[in-house]
C-alpha cells in the first residue's frame, strides 16, 4: 500500500512541475541546438577562408598568364622565334609579288 501511496505522490508532483518539467527540456533542446549551430558556424568559416585562399591563388596564376600572355604576343619576340625556330626570313624587294585585281 506505501508503494501505491508513492507512486500517487509522485504522479501529483509530477503533474504539478510538469510546466517546469516541459520548459527544462526545451532549455537542454536550446542548449544542444546553439552547439551544433556553433559548430556549423565554425566549419563554414573554416571553409570560406580555404576558398579565399584559393582565390588569391587562381589571381596571381591569372596575373601571371596574362603577362606571359602579352610578353608572347609582342612581334619582336613573334620574329625572333619565327627566325630561329624555322629558318624564317623577311622577303626581300626581288621576292615580292604584287598581284592586281583587274
Amino acid at each position: 500500500m506505501a508503494a501505491r501511496a508513492l507512486v500517487f505522490d509522485i504522479w501529483q508532483d509530477i503533474v504539478r512541475y510538469s510546466v517546469t518539467y516541459i520548459l527544462l527540456v526545451f532549455v537542454v533542446i536550446s542548449a544542444f541546438s546553439v552547439i551544433y549551430y556553433s559548430h556549423i558556424n565554425r566549419q563554414t568559416t573554416s571553409e570560406l577562408e580555404i576558398l579565399f585562399s584559393k582565390k588569391d591563388e587562381l589571381n596571381i596564376e591569372w596575373r601571371n598568364l596574362l603577362l606571359e600572355q602579352s610578353s608572347l604576343a609582342e612581334h619582336s619576340a613573334i620574329e625572333s622565334k619565327a627566325k630561329r625556330l624555322l629558318g624564317m626570313k623577311r622577303p626581300g624587294r626581288d621576292s615580292e609579288v604584287i598581284v592586281s585585281l583587274k
